[in-house]
């Protein structure tokens, strides 16, 4: 009976670097016994001097420890998986000596790395998988990070300290206070300084031998394609449909790499896209959700450290692709639940009826984004037509003592801590279950953090029959900014 056992990456040099070994057994003890005989060497990082199982070894059948079962007893059949899971710690030293004698072995006569490079990048030298080679390989490397936000955070920072030669940086945007809740590649000292000015000084300290090359801009279907071209590949930190698409279009037009990552509240999604050998992001996706439907991070909060996870995801995957190692995540999205603390992945495959990427396609150059994810004119003065009214001329009428209703469309954490005076609550999702508790004859203004909340419930209580309601431009954020600053901003 064929029983799989996955080899962990400490013990891979053993079996010959294979991640997986087939062996015969009944059990946990003759599978373990069988796979200790293919490959001796092997057997004393299992089995101690007196033939036991050393206590240092997990050992899981599919994903139980059998320490808590009949350990080496355990009874496996062909459709169970075998984990060997043994404790791992630290590293070793390598020095210049020793990357000399493996450069002479690989045949070439001159060291590429400096000797503070050598020390700098000990950790990669030693892994068979990097090498003198692989960290060449990133030295050269010219990576395109679009955004210098919460994925290019992690993104900037550990691509820089893993040595990619090149990083260019493009944002167009200035440090604020309420980015550093996860936004780690910027601080305090930094607040109302452009983000890239501030990148590059991080960068700078992290890794000098970095070029950073910035780019404040905005990315668009002008300069996408020029900016693209001049990098291998390209790591995607947007937080918008529109220049996602953009970005995605474009690495495929310019047959780069699309290293894709994406977060909401609590989850978040990475693949890799636009790869010769996979799907691009529209074959996923080949058309945006209608505008508002989807909320930004800014209106519907973000886990501080989930761009962290998804950002160090993407830049795992640039360096796999510099390195041209172990399995990208092309034709595979995968998906992360922070609460839950569960990866899932899901196959993807190419749309041969793909417009971008497909047999035929019929996107051959960069178009108008905003008019292709519902953000043209038209959305504009659909907005327009709402009615407002300002902060300071609902502070005029809340002291003329006006008989009006200030209704409250945020979610209750965000009213909990900020908040207009005398202002009635209803979350927007509730609203449409909730109207007859509002007197249409009444004047009400309806506000939320920046007005575009409050634009839909609105457009909404108009539907409903209401005629004297009004948005407040700006939301609670214009009050606070206008009207009232004992009133947190966020």
């Amino acid at each position: 009976m064929a029983i799989r056992i996955l080899i962990p990456t400490p013990l891979r040099p053993y079996t010959g670097h294979k991640n997986a070994v087939d062996v015969e057994g009944a059990t946990v003890g003759e599978a373990l016994q069988a796979l200790a005989e293919r490959h001796p060497d092997l057997r004393r990082q299992l089995y101690g001097d007196d033939g036991r199982l050393r206590s240092f070894v997990g050992v899981f059948k599919n994903e139980d420890d059998v320490r808590h079962l009949q350990r080496e007893a355990t009874p496996v059949s062909e459709r169970d998986v075998l984990t060997i899971v043994p404790s791992v710690a630290g590293g070793a030293e390598v020095d210049a000596e020793m990357a000399r004698e493996a450069a002479k072995r690989s045949g070439k006569t001159e060291l590429p790395l400096t000797h503070e490079e050598i020390r700098r990048y000990s950790r990669h030298l030693i892994l068979p998988e990097v090498g003198l080679e692989g960290q060449l390989k990133l030295k050269q490397a010219r990576v395109l990070l679009v955004g210098a936000g919460g994925l290019g955070s992690p993104l900037a920072l550990y691509l820089a300290a893993a040595g990619v030669g090149t990083l260019g940086l493009i944002d167009f945007d200035v440090v604020d206070e309420s980015n550093l809740q996860r936004q780690v590649l910027h601080g305090t000292s930094q607040v109302g300084r452009a983000k890239l000015a501030s990148a590059r000084e991080r960068i700078r300290d992290i890794n000098p031998n970095v070029k950073v090359d910035t780019y404040e801009t905005r990315i668009s279907s002008e300069n996408a394609l020029d900016l693209v071209r001049q990098y291998d590949l390209v790591a995607d930190g947007t937080d918008n449909f529109p220049t996602r698409y953009l970005v995605n279009d474009a690495c495929v037009l310019a047959g780069k790499p699309n290293v894709y990552g994406s977060i909401f509240r609590f989850e978040g999604q990475a693949s890799v896209f636009a790869h010769p050998d996979g799907p691009c992001y529209r074959c996923l996706y080949p058309e945006p959700p209608p505008p508002g439907l989807v909320p930004s991070c800014a209106e519907g909060g973000v886990l501080g450290v989930l761009p962290g996870v998804i950002g160090l995801i993407q830049a795992t995957e640039v360096i796999k692709l510099i390195l041209g190692k172990g399995q990208p995540l092309v034709g595979r999205l995968l998906l992360y639940d922070a609460l839950d603390m569960r990866f899932r992945e899901l196959r993807l495959k190419k749309d041969p009826a793909c417009p971008v990427c497909g047999e035929n396609p019929t996107v051959r150059e960069l178009i108008d984004y905003e008019a292709f994810c519902g953000i043209g004119p038209e959305s504009h003065e659909a907005l327009a037509s709402v009615p407002e009214i300002t902060a300071r001329e609902l502070a005029e009428r809340v002291a003329k003592g006006d008989d009006l209703v200030v209704l409250d469309v945020r979610e209750p954490q965000e009213f909990a801590f900020a908040r207009i005076p005398n202002t009635r609550l209803i979350p927007l999702g509730d609203l449409p279950g909730r109207m007859s508790e509002l007197d249409s004859a009444k004047d009400l203004v309806v506000h939320c953090r920046t007005g575009v909340r409050s634009a839909k419930a609105v457009e909404m209580l108009q539907r409903a029959g209401f005629r004297k309601v009004w948005n407040l431009k700006g939301g609670i954020d214009a009050w606070s900014r206008e009207v009232d600053p004992s009133v947190p901003r966020y």
